[in-house]
């Protein structure tokens, strides 16, 4: 199609494409500075805050090695304390053990004395402990007088068996009549 003017009214020129410029025509470059100030200033910013947090965590690791140390050498005074609790302890326990021990054959001395003494015409030349079982050898005026001397060794409730291993006639004392006599006693279990 064609157009004709008859107004004759110029023919308007085309008006130029508006520019889409940022600020309404500020320049570029100074937007970019603008852009890098931040970012450096950002990456300043966070450089300050990781560094800091750097000489947080390198104080508190200096300060743990620290009470690592402290608490090493407390540890080693309480081993060592604990080294002389056990040892103590060991001793006073040997001690008690022996001391345990030492009541047994002294209860068994004084037990066969008294019971010896009192029984009449009575006298023991030897005694000996083999585990469980005591062997008294002795020398007596009759053969009542070892019957006497079991009777009061059942009366003691110490020993739970009494035997004569052997008694005969010593002929070797020529005074008096004299019996010689092997009794095998077993002790009761404590």
């Amino acid at each position: 199609m064609i157009r004709i003017n008859l107004l004759g009214v110029p023919k308007s020129k085309k008006a130029k494409r508006p520019s889409f410029s940022v600020g309404g025509g500020v320049n570029t470059s100074l937007i970019g500075l603008v852009v890098m100030a931040l970012v450096i200033g950002g990456n300043y910013f966070y450089y300050m805050r990781v560094n800091s947090e750097s000489a947080s965590l390198a104080t508190q690791l200096e300060a743990a090695k620290h009470e690592n140390v402290q608490l090493a050498s407390t540890k080693a005074k309480y081993q060592e304390r604990e080294k002389q609790f056990q040892l103590y302890d060991r001793r006073v326990k040997v001690i008690h053990q022996l001391q345990e021990a030492q009541s047994g054959p002294s209860e068994l001395l004084n037990t066969v004395a008294n019971t010896v003494n009192s029984t009449d015409a009575v006298w023991l030349s030897s005694m000996t402990e083999d585990n469980n079982n005591v062997n008294l050898v002795g020398t007596a005026v009759s053969a009542n007088a070892v019957a006497n001397l079991i009777s009061n060794l059942k009366k003691t409730n110490y020993f739970k068996n009494i035997e004569i291993k052997e008694t005969f006639q010593d002929d070797s004392v020529k005074e008096i009549q004299a019996f010689a006599f092997t009794l095998v006693c077993e002790k009761q279990k404590a």
